[in-house]
């Protein structure tokens, strides 16, 4: 029995070292990824805006940023996680901060204006627009939402969604992505050494216990010896 629980235990002692091994591994390739990011964010040097107290605006505006906020939630369904907006450390290079700077530019883009050139009447966004040239706003349209074929709609579209807005999406939805999925190594990290101390601690009481056993079969023994000399007597 003794030796039966010694061999678990040593089992278990190792696979606990092989997981807090697997843990420490796994540990440094999300450190190495951390520090990755934090090296293209500061290459980048992109930083949110902040007033004197603390509160993150958008051009100077409180609202706006609240507007932008509230796009970011409710409209996009994103969980924002308020510790990540720190006005100690504006550098945008969290998932929180990178789809918050995605926000900004889709609100920008969305409730801005373009400037197009008519040429024949026009109907759009339900206003009709005579041959000359306007200031028409691109009406909280997405790239599909635009009506093809539109004189004014094509050229809004144009003018709105432009390469670069779709570059910048495409960049920082990466970063994004790429922060939320190093969190979530984190927390496999932390699984994983958990798990190895587990199988470690399970390894020891092993030991332990096979050490009580071993105790308490000793005395048995010496009782019974002890026993057959008194009967001998």
């Amino acid at each position: 029995m003794v030796t039966k629980l010694r061999i678990v235990g040593a089992g278990l002692a190792l696979a606990g070292l092989g997981f807090l091994g697997a843990a420490g591994f796994a540990y440094s390739e999300v450190a190495a990824g951390q520090d990755s990011l934090q090296s293209f964010s500061e290459a980048q040097g992109v930083e949110l805006s902040y007033n004197e107290d603390g509160q993150l605006v958008d051009r100077g505006s409180v609202e706006g940023a609240e507007a932008i906020l509230d796009r970011l939630e409710n409209e996009w369904g994103y969980k924002v996680v308020e510790s990540e907006l720190d006005p100690n450390d504006p550098l945008v290079n969290t998932g929180t901060e990178y789809m918050y700077q995605m926000a900004t530019v889709g609100t920008h883009i969305l409730t801005g204006t373009q400037t197009v050139t008519v040429t024949e009447t026009t109907e759009y966004l339900g206003e009709t627009y005579e041959p000359g040239t306007y200031e028409v706003p691109v009406g909280e349209q997405y790239w599909a939402d635009f009506e093809y074929g539109n004189e004014i709609a094509m050229q809004v579209r144009a003018q709105a969604w432009t390469g670069v807005a779709h570059g910048l999406f495409g960049e920082l939805g990466v970063g994004s992505v790429t922060a939320s999925t190093l969190k979530l190594g984190l927390g496999i990290v932390g699984l994983i050494g958990g798990l190895g101390l587990l199988f470690l601690a399970l390894g020891v009481a092993a030991f332990w216990i096979a050490g009580d056993v071993a105790k308490r079969d000793a005395a048995r023994a010496a009782v019974k010896v002890d026993d057959r000399e008194l009967a001998i007597v």
